[in-house]
């Protein structure tokens, strides 16, 4: 039987598109190998395939069910040793430029601009002997509750990440998401207490999601508030499902959600104006979403899973570039959040 590592290759070599995915507590690795480097866009979501979509939903690009291979290789045979290591942050310059950032943030959720924003960052990182594939493995060991995926495209490039957080997922007319936020560093307690900090943030997620499913659907349920860990971070959860409307197009309801509050803020469109004007770099794929559009090739039944693009980083010849956001309320401090970020770019060091 062919190997994940010398399907890539050959994918690799020959300049084609490719898709390695594991969904969250999954033994599996699913792989969408396109035998073409035509660059497909999605228009209406009624396309079949792996979505790939920007933060402003300006690029929707899809390795089509009918246009690849689909290829299905097991995890079980994934084994890596992890040598705990402390890392050197390039603090000063970009430390100080993400506090005024924050600082920005603050003040205008003080003056009443929005209630919530969330502010990222970027970092580099220098590749040294870097193998795509072991990198994605140990992604896949790492964080098994994760959605971890490998993307890449001639004419967009590599995408690698292990993402916490669903956008949507929808079989016929049951859907689930999920309001996740809040963010705290595993000190290995028995006991996780959060603050009025981030009880507020997942707050805002949880009403903005709830609202605006009521818009689509004839029944939403949600869960209580729940502590879930990803790697070594812990956050809020609160599981939201129901049943949409007959009427209610894919489309439309991914356009409802996307960007939530947990990647964007509230008011969306004020605060994502705020970030596209004060981040000052583009964030690209980066909180934008992916996964299974319309997809059937497992029991013919018709499903989209799709994640938010979190913990993510791109390949750039010998460069990794890292992306970590934090959502900033009234009660946010600058230098917490700085530090917040550095906890999240730790996602991705661990396996480089």
């Amino acid at each position: 039987m062919e190997t994940i590592e010398t399907r890539v290759q050959k994918q690799l070599l020959d300049n084609l598109p490719f898709v390695l995915y594991s969904k969250p507590n999954s033994n599996e690795i699913i792989g969408f190998f396109q035998n073409n480097e035509t660059l497909f866009e999605v228009n209406d979501f009624t396309e079949k395939g792996f979505i790939l979509a920007s933060f402003d939903s300006a690029k929707k690009y899809l390795i089509p069910e009918q246009e690849s291979e689909i290829i299905h290789f097991n995890t079980n045979t994934i084994k890596f040793k992890f040598v705990e290591k402390e890392f050197l942050n390039r603090i000063s310059e970009s430390a100080e430029n993400f506090k005024v950032l924050v600082s920005k943030g603050i003040k205008a959720i003080n003056n009443n601009v929005f209630k919530k924003v969330v502010l990222s960052r970027t970092e580099t990182f220098d590749l040294i002997n870097f193998n795509l594939i072991k990198t994605f493995q140990k992604l896949v060991q790492l964080y098994p509750s994760t959605f971890v995926y490998c993307f890449f495209h001639p004419k967009i490039g590599n995408w690698i990440g292990a993402t916490p957080e669903q956008l949507l997922k929808v079989k016929e007319l049951n859907f689930e998401t999920i309001s996740l936020a809040g963010t705290q560093k595993d000190s290995g307690s028995s006991e996780i207490i959060w603050g009025d900090k981030e009880k507020e943030e997942q707050q805002f997620v949880t009403d903005y999601l709830v609202s605006r499913l009521k818009d689509v659907a004839s029944e939403v349920h949600y869960t209580k508030p729940y502590s879930v860990k990803a790697g070594s971070i812990w956050h809020i959860k609160t599981d939201v499902s129901g049943i949409l409307n007959a009427d209610s197009s894919l489309k439309e309801v991914v356009q409802l959600l996307h960007p939530t509050p947990a990647v964007c803020g509230l008011p969306k469109e004020i605060a994502k104006a705020f970030i596209i004007e004060n981040e000052l770099y583009d964030r690209e794929f980066y909180t934008g979403f992916l996964g299974e559009l319309n997809c059937n090739f497992r029991d013919n039944s018709v499903s989209s899973d799709l994640f938010v693009n979190l913990r993510c980083m791109q390949i750039k010849d010998t460069q990794a570039y890292l992306y970590m956001g934090c959502g900033i309320t009234k009660d946010s401090n600058p230098e917490k959040e700085w530090e917040e970020s550095v906890n999240k770019s730790m996602t991705m060091k661990w396996v480089l």
